[in-house]
């Protein structure tokens, strides 16, 4: 069995390298033996062998097909018998460079000795493979999960960055090379580049997913956190990676919002005029869907500070990546981008007392946009995931402007595809809950999936 077929029905033609596999029903078939793992295993690299050399989102590796053929083999006897088969037997996992997984090297999409980067794996990567899931390698990142890119083109236009800093996890997903990754996002690196490749990025809220054994890019604002072809997948994976993971929540908001959906608001104002016309143009079209299929859409207007939250968060950034950086960046200052050099300088010269004040910042935006959805009646925002489609070239990243107040805020964000752009690329829907309530985020998730993404509703 190879990859799965891009949704058709859209009015687009489908991307040979667009092939996701929804990771509920393959993990289903895997542990009933409905699907053989070997075959699966020896497809999924065949479709590998075939497209990674033109969309390079995974770290090359020799020896990966027999690696895997020997993983697969011992995992299958270790659970021979289906009905104790692990949650993710035999699924394949990107992994992000810079997160650490047994067995490979992290270097963190850079040039520096990948020694200095050594760490044992990580909560999130060891709780994916004790549930059965096989490492398909190291996905690509920008340096340090910044703003230097690596190689990896779209999978829907290879002239087309996937977006970043997560790039590879993203194209991977895309591709059907594998169906769950992990991801990080300091600004915009989930939401971004899973709007980009048409899949679903999960950023849990903040110091919900451990960032044991990740490379840290800004400790005061990075997140762990998901991608899989849907909010289904999301949910599966975050079940298994976020050990306080509650079902009964996550099944309760299911059935609740199954009966009347929530109401969804929309923060107008300077925040959303940042889009491009033709991401604001999709977005307004996918409102109008979301009203005819029974949601309720109410207009706030929240964020009137943009700029400052913008600067804000950027500074908190900078100072510290400084602070992280410092030793490596003292010894090592030639071997790094251009783009990671002149951020670190910037945050060597912001002071302590700048970035304490700065961080409090987050908290009160957090307060203001949990009290702004209360006071509306409103259980969920509603944004663009990115300023439009994913822009030409590969020198850079897109813009991650719509998606940094969540981040600074820390609030859990859902990105699931949402229509297309007049070329035919994907646009994204970003949806934020309050802090605690990833189980209702992704909930909400899949009753839009089920009811909303069908092409008919959603299409561009």
């Amino acid at each position: 069995m190879g990859a799965g077929k891009q949704p058709a029905g859209d009015g687009y033609p489908a991307s040979p390298l667009v092939a996701p596999q929804p990771l509920a029903p393959l993990a289903k078939a895997l542990r009933r033996g409905d699907l053989d793992l070997g075959d699966y295993i020896e497809a999924t690299l065949d479709r590998v062998d075939e497209l990674e050399s033109s969309i390079r989102a995974l770290l090359p590796e020799a020896g990966r097909r027999e690696r895997l053929r020997a993983e697969a083999a011992a995992l299958a006897a270790r659970y021979p018998i289906a009905e104790e088969r692990p949650p993710l037997f035999g699924v394949l996992l990107g992994v992000k460079d810079i997160y650490a997984a047994d067995g490979f090297d992290t270097r963190a999409g850079s040039s520096l000795p990948p020694e200095l980067f050594a760490m044992p794996e990580g909560p999130v990567v060891a709780a994916l493979r004790k549930a059965g899931a096989l490492v398909l390698g190291k996905t690509v990142t920008t340096e340090f999960a910044y703003f230097a890119p690596g190689p990896t083109g779209n999978p829907w236009d290879l002239k087309r960055t996937p977006g970043g800093s997560s790039s590879g996890s993203a194209a991977s997903i895309a591709a059907g090379f594998c169906s769950i990754a992990t991801g990080t996002q300091t600004i915009g690196s989930i939401a971004r580049p899973a709007a980009f490749c048409g899949v679903a990025g999960w950023k849990p809220r903040y110091g919900r997913l451990s960032r044991e054994g990740i490379v840290p890019f800004s400790p005061s604002v990075d997140h762990a956190g998901l991608f899989a072809p849907d909010a289904a997948g999301l949910a599966l994976a975050a079940s298994v990676a976020a050990g306080d993971w509650d079902a009964a929540r996550h099944t309760n908001a299911l059935a609740a919002f199954a009966s009347k959906p929530p109401v969804l608001a929309v923060p107008d104002g300077p925040y959303l005029m940042q889009a491009e016309p033709e991401g604001l143009a999709g977005f307004e079209r996918q409102l109008v869907s979301l009203a005819g299929l029974g949601f309720t859409i109410v207009r706030i207007r929240a964020m009137n500070d943009i700029a400052g939250i913008n600067a804000r968060h950027r500074r908190i950034c900078a100072a510290d990546m400084a602070r992280v950086h410092k030793d490596w960046f003292a010894v090592h200052q030639a071997l790094y981008a251009k783009a990671s050099a002149e951020l670190i300088l910037t945050g060597q010269g912001i002071e302590d007392k700048e970035l304490e004040s700065d961080k409090l910042g987050r908290e009160a935006l957090r307060a203001d946009l949990d009290a702004a959805l209360a006071a509306s009646g409103a259980r969920f925002w509603i944004s663009p995931s990115a300023p439009g489609a994913a822009p030409q070239g590969l020198e850079a990243t897109g813009n991650p402007i719509m998606n940094l107040p969540w981040t600074h805020a820390g609030l859990p964000t859902l990105t699931l595809p949402a229509g297309r752009s007049a070329g035919g690329m994907p646009l994204g829907m970003q949806v934020a809950g309050a802090f605690n309530e990833d189980e209702e985020l992704l909930a909400l998730g899949m009753l839009i999936e089920e009811r909303l993404c069908a092409p008919a509703s959603l299409s561009a």
